[in-house]
């Protein structure tokens, strides 16, 4: 295909043209289902119906965040609009036959926010690299995961099933290989691809799995029924479909916040509250798609087959202390943590693990504590869950010079390779180091394209990890990584 004239894919909905950008083409919001409004507002996906002529794919379509999210870690923009189920597909060789292996990825945010259209997501580095690379969107919040009487369950599930069912009968045009899938995300996208490992109903949309920072959902469903039942309260209807239908998509979004009873402002509450509820939406066991939570489930050997890296930054949500640091520096660490962590014994253990954290302070301690006992644990927990499966484990360790920690999302750009995107010198401050970036992406397109990370799996000699950005004096590969942790798991 000529650079001369723009791309041109033929899908199986119709004719799409996108934009080269180099080397390298974008098709961006290519819809994969009917928009979820009307009639289909709270309906499982419905696949798109074919147009005639060229459908221009060259602009980000619409997201199911809505308006201005505020400064967020990560850059996310929201785009108007009602057709918010689309995927944009970035590839270096459109209407080839190329057979090139494919990352989807599937966002972060709390799986209340987020944005497929974040610069920090572009493909150009996969691209480059030999890798076509898809970015999907999916329903948030209460309209994704609420229990609705009279509608499906976990509808932003069915959401990431049709996107990938559409990847499989798409990306082939796109010069992808369906039979070489790497579904890939960060924080609740981490938790989304591990979902669909666990997923009986999913194993045959892809081949490999990587979860950077995983946030899993598993809310129970008497969990997701008494929230949306007080949501419902809020709103003054039902909890049925017809009742929450007459509520508008705005007024539902404002009231969902107030339905999960947003934690306290104090940190130290805060960390109490994420690590004793999690997240209030999310993928729900509702006995259908889900039948058992997460781990339960791989340990049972679902997606046994398929090989997963897995992985944590050392202090994801530490700078949640940081605020209270000075009048925690005058609280003992042990009497501290026991306000989120209540058993004494485990509490002394978990002090004894982390001699070099406590040296930090009281606030660096419990920090750390929230981000093993949301993130890291689970990255233990589901790398011995799968016993024998291949999987390999890493550490992100390099702290932000702007931030002071290995902080959430701050690997995203250096996974991605975007370090010139906008936003990423706030996080990883001016001259964010190069060769980190070039190992992490180099083992992620390794991984993709080859099946194997370029380390010794924790499979085979267990509680071994990747460290990347870490002391200059350590080693990069760990046999004890994830110490720390232990005494929580």
């Amino acid at each position: 295909m000529s650079a001369d004239s723009p791309p041109l894919v033929d899908t199986a909905s119709g004719r799409v043209r996108g934009v080269w950008r180099g080397d390298s083409a974008a098709f961006l919001g290519i819809p994969f289902a009917q928009p979820p409004v009307g009639d289909l507002r709270f309906a499982a996906p419905v696949p798109v119906e074919r147009w005639e002529g060229v459908r221009d794919a060259v602009e980000f379509g619409a997201t199911a965040q809505r308006g201005d999210p505020g400064e967020t870690l990560i850059p996310e923009p929201s785009v108007a609009g009602d057709s918010t189920l689309n995927v944009n597909v970035f590839t270096p060789a459109p209407a080839d036959d190329a057979r090139l292996p494919v990352m989807v990825w599937i966002h972060g945010g709390g799986y209340t926010g987020g944005s497929p259209a974040s610069p920090w997501y572009d493909g150009r580095s996969f691209n480059r690299d030999g890798v076509v690379t898809v970015t999907v969107s999916y329903r948030l919040g209460f309209d994704g995961f609420g229990h609705i009487e009279g509608a499906p369950s976990n509808r932003a599930v069915r959401d990431w099933l049709a996107a990938l069912e559409w990847v499989q009968r798409n990306i082939g045009a796109f010069g992808g290989d369906p039979d070489r899938v790497t579904i890939a995300g960060q924080s609740a996208g981490g938790g989304a691809v591990l979902t669909l490992l666990a997923m009986p109903a999913a194993q045959h949309l892809f081949s490999a799995v990587w979860a950077l920072s995983p946030a899993l959902g598993d809310i129970p469903a008497e969990q997701a029924r008494t929230v949306s039942a007080k949501l419902a309260n809020l709103a003054g209807v039902a909890p049925t479909r017809a009742g929450f239908a007459a509520v508008s998509e705005e007024r539902l979004h404002a009231l969902q916040h107030d339905a999960t009873n947003p934690p306290p402002a104090r940190p130290w509450e805060k960390a109490r509250e994420l690590i004793s509820q999690g997240s209030p939406w999310g993928p729900v066991i509702d006995g259908d798609l889900l039948l058992r939570d997460t781990v339960t489930s791989l340990a049972a050997g679902v997606g046994a087959d398929k090989p997963l890296v897995i992985g944590s930054t050392d202090d994801e949500f530490t700078t949640m202390t940081d605020a209270a640091k000075h009048p925690l520096g005058l609280v003992p660490a042990s009497l501290a943590l026991a306000v989120v962590a209540p058993d004494p014994r485990r509490r002394r253990d978990y002090l004894a693990a982390n001699t070099e954290q406590r040296r930090k302070g009281t606030a660096a301690v419990l920090g750390r504590y929230v981000t093993d006992a949301v993130f890291r644990v689970t990255v233990v927990r589901v790398a011995d869950a799968r016993g024998e499966a291949p999987t390999w484990v890493y550490r992100f360790a390099w702290a932000s010079p702007t931030r002071g920690w290995a902080l959430h999302c701050l690997d995203v750009p250096f996974w991605f390779d975007v370090l010139d995107a906008d936003g990423v010198t706030r996080l990883a401050g001016p001259q964010p180091p190069r060769a980190l970036a070039n190992a992490l992406h180099d083992a992620a397109t390794a991984f993709v394209r080859t099946r194997a990370p370029g380390w010794l799996a924790w499979s085979g000699e267990p509680g071994t990890a990747r460290v990347f950005g870490g002391p200059a004096s350590q080693p990069d590969v760990a046999r004890d990584a994830y110490a720390s942790v232990l005494a929580l798991v």
